[in-house]
This record gives structure tokens, C-alpha cells and sequence, in this order.
């Protein structure tokens, strides 16, 4: 991989691809040492599908795993939040020992995280997502996509018989759905969580960026382009013509609002990630169809992004432990990420539960999210 600066907040807001990695510095720093007992922060977020009582569970089971180890549970903000949290926590001298999905930009050039070497990630399907030269700073646990999900009674209600596959497809189904008075979008937005537009927006520059030229955030990153670059151009003209066709008037709805709005069919299509699926209890689950944002000529582009899993600061009380926790952290959350987060598990040999047969952890029991019969 070849060497570039991170731009990681820029890049989950525009739907890389594959996120470019960061950091020059890590190792274990000055924590390296091992004690018998420690008790280790593990920084986390809450969403409608990873609730309290599934961190509480996953943690009680790691640490089960991991003797000598305590964890003190920190809960950002919002999912939305999480980083920012991070980065106060740090400037307070108080970075969290472990944490859960974080942008590494800065930390780890800062040499504030821990590397995980080639040993450590032999278990993983591709260790070297996420890299910086080939260092490591965050898990690369699993993978996701972004899709546009819809409600199949609103499509049939508006008269489209088949989902859109090219750019003007998407536009007159909007004004169909307009037509028959089928609100077209559900986009949450508001505080704290910006994740809606963020996601839609994401799926557009896929298309428009990623998918013409791979190595646009290398030339960006070097001073080679901008953002009046008529790809991305085109992908913010793109947004604002489905934001002026739908008039947006939910801004102000969290991602929890917007979800619950989209699941009680107050919208006929979400723009959201392949966690979504988790949420729809098994009566439900037929009601939606998904596909992916509609190019321009109607050829295939599906974003993907590999890596979201934990990193490691490198002045842990011990470095050591906390990545052992991290490590059993990830092959115990397998299972739970599959079934209740939509993750694709990038561990080698990993198979999917049989959900037809699988039971629910009890102190999960009661989450609306369920899984997913095949």
C-alpha cells in the first residue's frame, strides 16, 4: 500500500471504497509491561441495533476469556460522536485503553496507539486493510456495504414494478412516489447523529469518484486535486438534486428516529448501510427490498468498506492484555456482529450462524433486532 496521509473522517463521509490506513508511529510505548490484574476503558456507542445490554453481554464474555482483566465500560455520546469523544478524552490525558471503531487519523501518528503485527493478525482474511506501510492500528474485523433499501407495498402503491438501475430510473421514481403521495426518502440527520445524509452522500461519490478513478483521495491527500474536481463535482450536484426533488423536512430526526420512521412506513426508500437488515424483526423482513445507488449508465458499483474493528492505545497499563482482549474481543463478537449488526465477518474460516438454529444471549433476549431467517 503505498504511503499517504489519513484522511479518514473524510474518507467514511464520501464512501471510500477501502479506507486509506494512517499513522507512522505505535508499537506498545511506554505500557508494554504486563501485571497480573488491570482494569482496562473500553470505549463503545450505542445504536438501535448495538444496545447496552449487547455490549454488557460481549464483554462479560471476553473478559471470561481474558483472565486477569477488568473492563470499565465508557459510552460515547452517539455512534456519531464517537470520534470526536475520543479526541477529548485524549486531549484530557485520558484516552481510552481500548475503543471500539475509531478513526485512528491522528492518534496513531501521534504514536498514541498500539501496532498489531503480522502474527497477531494471522486469523484475519485481510490483514493489511486499514494499513499505513503496512502497520496496523485498528482490527480489520469485518466488512460493510451502503445500499438504498425500500419499502416494497410503497413501490407497488407509486406503480414502479422494478427497482432503479440508472441515475434518471432513481429520479422518476421519485416523482412517482411524490405522485402517489409516498413520502420518497426517510433521512434522518439531526443531532447528534449526521449518519443519514452522511450515507447517502457516500454512496454517491462511490459511483462518481471511487469508481472512475481508485486513486482519487492518493491525489487528493497529495495536493494533486481538489473538490472542484468535476467527479466529485458531480457527485454533490447529484445530492443536491435529490435533496431539491425530495424537500427534506426530517433533518431534525436522529438516526434512531429516521430508522423507526423507515420501519413504520413513513418513507419509501433509506439510503443506510448492510447493518440495517438487523433491525426488522422476522414479519418485516419481507415488507423490504434493497439495491444498490443507481449510476449513471446503470453498471454496478457497491461501496465496501473493510477494517471498523478495535484499536489500542499505546500507553494501556498494559498493551499486551488489552490487544489479547481486543483479539478474543473480535472472534467472540463474530457471531453477534453478523446477526445483529449485518457485518461481514473478514475472519478466515468464519460461517455465518445457522439462525434457524441459533439461540439469543440471554441478556439480549429482549432487543427488537432478530436474526435474519434464511
Amino acid at each position: 500500500m503505498s504511503k499517504r496521509a489519513n484522511w479518514g473522517a473524510v474518507a467514511v463521509s464520501l464512501g471510500l471504497v477501502a479506507l486509506t490506513g494512517c499513522a507512522v508511529g505505535g508499537g506498545n510505548g511506554g505500557g508494554s509491561g504486563s501485571v497480573d490484574d488491570v482494569t482496562l476503558s473500553l470505549l463503545t456507542f450505542e445504536t438501535p441495533n448495538l444496545t447496552a445490554s449487547y455490549w454488557d453481554d460481549i464483554i462479560a464474555r471476553t473478559s471470561a476469556k481474558v483472565p486477569g482483566v477488568k473492563i470499565k465500560k465508557i459510552v460515547a455520546p452517539s455512534a456519531e460522536q464517537r470520534n470526536e469523544y475520543t479526541r477529548q478524552l485524549d486531549s484530557t490525558g485520558a484516552l481510552p485503553d481500548i475503543m471500539v471503531a475509531i478513526d485512528p487519523a491522528g492518534l496513531a501518528e501521534g504514536g498514541k496507539l498500539a501496532q498489531f503485527s503480522e502474527k497477531e493478525l494471522a486469523d484475519w482474511t485481510s490483514p493489511a486493510a486499514n494499513s499505513f506501510n503496512g502497520k496496523i492500528y485498528q482490527l480489520p474485523t469485518n466488512s460493510q456495504t451502503w445500499q438504498i433499501y425500500y419499502r416494497k407495498a410503497a413501490f407497488e402503491k407509486a406503480g414502479i414494478t422494478t427497482p432503479p438501475k440508472k441515475w434518471d430510473d432513481l429520479l422518476a421514481a421519485v416523482d412517482k412516489l411524490k405522485a402517489a403521495q409516498v413520502k420518497p426518502f426517510v433521512i434522518g440527520g439531526g443531532a447528534p447523529d449526521g449518519l443519514g445524509p452522511r450515507w447517502t452522500f457516500a454512496q454517491l461519490v462511490a459511483d462518481e469518484v471511487y469508481a472512475k478513478d481508485p486513486k482519487w483521495l492518493d491525489k487528493l491527500t497529495a495536493g494533486k486535486t481538489d473538490f472542484s474536481d468535476p467527479l466529485f463535482v458531480n457527485a454533490a450536484t447529484k445530492m443536491k438534486a435529490l435533496a431539491g426533488k425530495e424537500n427534506v423536512d426530517n433533518l431534525s430526526a436522529t438516526y434512531a428516529q429516521a430508522q423507526e420512521a423507515f420501519l413504520k412506513g413513513k418513507g419509501a426508500m433509506y439510503p443506510m448501510g448492510s447493518w440495517f437488515p438487523a433491525s426488522p424483526d422476522k414479519a418485516q423482513q419481507k415488507e423490504f427490498g434493497a439495491f444498490p445507488m443507481p449510476t449513471q449508465d446503470g453498471s454496478l458499483v457497491l461501496p465496501v468498506y473493510t477494517g471498523g474493528g478495535l484499536s489500542v492505545s499505546a500507553k494501556s497499563p498494559d498493551v499486551a492484555k488489552a490487544k489479547q482482549w481486543a483479539i478474543e474481543f473480535s472472534k467472540l463478537n463474530a457471531d453477534g456482529g453478523a446477526r445483529y449488526d449485518g457485518l461481514f465477518v473478514a475472519l478466515k474460516g468464519y460461517k455465518p450462524p445457522a439462525c434457524r438454529r441459533c439461540t439469543t444471549p440471554p441478556s439480549i433476549s429482549t432487543r427488537r433486532p432478530r436474526p435474519v431467517e434464511p
